[in-house]
């Protein structure tokens, strides 16, 4: 793992993921790049875009975001004890989505981690706008730390599949990287809402998983969000990784249920993987 891409807001929220992240890849030579994304009111944007560096108009809508962003820089910094963490502050006036698929693209990110405030107001919304349009629309791994979790290590991962689910060499590559950097025991959870079981799934995922001891388990007859919560009670897991592939499943994802023990899920980190 080289590049992690930071998204901050700079709340404590988004604080408490990067300080996480850190946690996580305390031993890793790793370059992070820690993105503020503002997109003012439109004659704000037009008088930006029409400015040049050192202009007043340049320098005022900068100011606060420039010094937020240093002083985070600079937190990062001290609480990273290892010389071989690089922070490249980024500041991107466009939508979040834009900015970070460019970053992708220009920086070759592995791995975004970005934080969330948990299950909130009437809708039960487990996840923040900005981590929900990020899932939806950017293909690239998304590491989601709750609101005030705490790297204390990673025994046990959970991967939970359910049917029509494929997991491509890179997502396994990258998931791989992340259990291994924490000698983590893998507990697979394979979920089937109907009587029925993916034989060829199920062939498929002997095969990726050959060389690597896994733990596997079934549930049928299941939703995927009520088979998740009822695993990690039974199973305590530090990390759950998952692929997001329709837009359903997404949206069970990012709204939960109203059945409060599902929210379960939301209490450990979620590492979004596509195919």
């Amino acid at each position: 793992m080289k590049n992690i891409l930071l998204p901050t807001d700079f709340s404590e929220n988004s604080k408490n993921a990067i300080k996480y992240a850190l946690d996580f890849f305390k031993d890793e030579t790793c370059t992070f790049h820690i993105l503020n994304t503002h997109k003012p009111s439109g004659y704000i944007t037009a008088d930006v875009l029409h400015s040049k560096p050192g202009s007043s108009v340049y320098e005022s809508v900068l100011r606060d975001n420039k010094e937020q962003l240093a002083t985070m820089v600079t937190f990062c910094e001290s609480y990273s004890k290892n010389e071989n963490h690089t922070f490249i502050p980024k500041i991107d006036f466009d939508d979040i989505v834009s900015a970070v698929k460019q970053i992708i693209n220009k920086e070759n990110i592995d791995l975004i981690i970005m934080g969330t405030k948990g299950a909130t107001g009437a809708a039960n919304i487990i996840f923040g706008s900005n981590t929900i349009k990020i899932i939806r629309n950017v293909q690239c791994a998304l590491l989601v730390v709750p609101q005030d979790f705490k790297f204390e290590g990673v025994n046990n991962v959970l991967l939970s599949l359910h049917q029509q689910n494929d997991i491509t060499k890179k997502s396994f590559q990258l998931f791989l990287n992340l259990v291994q950097l924490q000698q983590a025991s893998i507990k697979l959870l394979n979920i089937s809402e109907n009587d029925t079981v993916d034989t060829l799934q199920q062939s498929y995922l002997t095969s990726i998983f050959k060389e690597v001891e896994v733990a596997q388990y079934t549930l049928k007859n299941i939703s995927v969000p009520l088979a998740v919560s009822a695993f990690t009670q039974l199973i305590p897991v530090e990390l759950h990784a998952t692929i997001a592939r329709h837009k359903s499943f997404i949206d069970r994802l990012v709204y939960g249920s109203n059945t409060s023990e599902i929210n379960h899920n939301s209490r450990v980190p979620l590492l979004v993987l596509h195919e």
